[in-house]
């Protein structure tokens, strides 16, 4: 059995159009995936409305997360995370401008 040892900030794709999503571990039951953002924000007026919960957490770079009903986005550093839970409305306001922002997220049952 080979058991492959990896590194989540390798391989961070230069900016693009959309953010890059990379599952790394897929059950039927939890998809944990690498979200790379480059200043990405959710398009105005869109809301996330997700069938799962999400369990997130910045590892590098920073965001701001608005939850609907809320005045003001949260500010998410590095270390910094959060458990939506499904049918939570919220979007991306904005995400780091000066470097790559590289999120972790668990979605669950």
């Amino acid at each position: 059995m080979t058991i492959a040892t990896r590194n989540i900030f390798a391989s961070v794709p230069p900016p693009a159009s959309d953010e890059q999503l990379t599952a790394l571990l897929t059950t039927t039951n939890m998809r944990l995936e690498r979200i790379v953002s480059h200043a990405h924000a959710s398009p105005e007026g869109f809301w996330y409305d997700q069938e799962w919960a999400e369990w997130v957490i910045v590892l590098k770079g920073s965001a701001g997360l608005h939850f609907e009903g809320e005045s003001a986005p949260r500010v998410l550093s590095p270390g910094d995370y959060i458990d939506i839970p499904a049918h939570a409305r919220h979007r991306v306001a904005w995400t780091d401008a000066t470097e790559p922002t590289v999120w972790l997220a668990l979605h669950y049952r």
